[in-house]
């Protein structure tokens, strides 16, 4: 009995679980999905904690009772019942349980200003134990300044000053009165602090009286003056943000316009490297046209000269005549009879040149037989 009753109720149980039908992955899925849910609720729950801790803290107090762990057979039946009532009861219980989004608005807001109200708090809290610890350290350099003042003057005074010469030891009479001296100033400076001090304390009365007065007059601020106060600064910190947002866009166009600009400008200055390249090449092209065109000339002009040699070639070799063999073979002996010419009046040549040799050598023994001839007369 308690195995066929146990085999139905499982057997039920899994015709009732809508989970049954899913796979593997789908289940992982789902359950991310409600880990993620969960973790959005968790915040939320947070939130109104804390929110119903502000608001009602009896009411949160009363609230925190122990749970109690449940049997293993409490358990299971509670199981079946829950899994038997939730689909019934589930959407009815959302739908009294959750907040609005217009609730959660409202809470997220006012936990927001408490945010903001602690953040102001502790700025005020920590700026006030850096004051402290400024006055502290203030207080201790001037401490030191005057330690280090008083060493200084106690070792010139004293120590240099007040040792007798004879002796070498210090004279009691000028410390006593070092110490005399210095008791008297401390005196003045605690009467002049003293004075100090009642001033302040009279001009806080003052103030106290004057605070007194415009708070029975009406001129002191309230508690709504302070909520318009707090509602005009939400409404000036909205705009400071719109116009936060206005110059960060701003911002972002000034810096893609740079880039742009700074894009054009390289661009500019390509062309103008490749500008001024085209200006010398152009230059150099032109000087180099200038240089062919004077060859150009030079070369026309010296082709019109050729054209006309060749005109008078050509011309010359139109008006020549072949001559006759008669007149071939005349002007072949009389070039033979004149080479014959040449070479007798070569050979006269160089027999006038060895007698002009021969009369010189002689001219020159006649001549030196003269010179010793009229020495000796002399």
């Amino acid at each position: 009995m308690a195995d066929s009753e146990s085999v139905t109720t499982s057997s039920q149980d899994a015709q009732d679980d809508p989970l049954h039908d899913h796979s593997d992955d789908e289940l992982q899925q789902m359950l991310e999905e409600l880990k993620a849910g969960n973790k959005v609720l968790q915040n939320e729950t947070i939130m109104f904690e804390k929110y119903l801790k502000r608001v009602e803290p009896n009411l949160t107090a009363a609230a925190t009772t122990a749970a109690v762990a449940p049997t293993p057979s409490q358990s299971t039946h509670d199981a079946r019942v829950m899994r038997k009532r939730s689909k019934s009861k589930g959407s009815g219980m959302d739908k009294h349980l959750k907040l609005s989004a217009e609730q959660k608005c409202d809470i997220a807001q006012r936990e927001i200003e408490e945010l903001r109200e602690e953040i102001d708090k502790l700025k005020e809290d920590a700026e006030k134990i850096l004051d402290t610890y400024k006055a502290v350290m203030e207080e201790a350099d001037v401490r030191l300044s005057e330690v280090k003042k008083s060493s200084y003057e106690y070792e010139r005074d004293i120590l240099k000053g007040s040792v007798n010469t004879r002796t070498g030891k210090v004279v009691a009479e000028k410390v006593v009165r070092y110490f005399e001296d210095k008791q008297r100033s401390r005196d003045a400076l605690i009467e002049k602090l003293r004075l100090k001090n009642s001033t302040l304390k009279v001009q806080k009365k003052k103030l106290h009286l004057q605070l007194k007065q415009k708070e029975e007059m009406g001129e002191v601020l309230h508690e709504v003056d302070f909520q318009q106060l707090k509602i005009e600064n939400s409404q000036y910190l909205e705009k400071i943000d719109e116009r936060n947002q206005d110059l960060l866009r701003l911002k972002l166009m000034s810096g893609n316009t740079l880039q742009v600009l700074n894009s054009y400008k390289k661009k500019l200055h390509t062309l103008t490297l490749e500008s001024d390249r085209l200006k010398n090449e152009i230059t150099s092209r032109n000087e180099l046209l200038t240089r062919i065109d004077v060859e150009t000339e030079t070369v026309e002009a010296e082709r019109a000269k050729a054209e006309e040699l060749n005109r008078r070639l050509r011309q010359q070799l139109g008006d020549f005549r072949v001559p006759d063999v008669v007149e071939y073979v005349q002007e072949k002996a009389d070039l033979y009879e004149l080479a014959k010419t040449v070479k007798s009046w070569e050979r006269k040549v160089d027999i006038a040149e060895m007698a002009l040799k021969t009369h010189r050598k002689t001219w020159n023994t006649m001549k030196m037989n003269s010179q010793q001839n009229w020495g000796l007369e002399t």
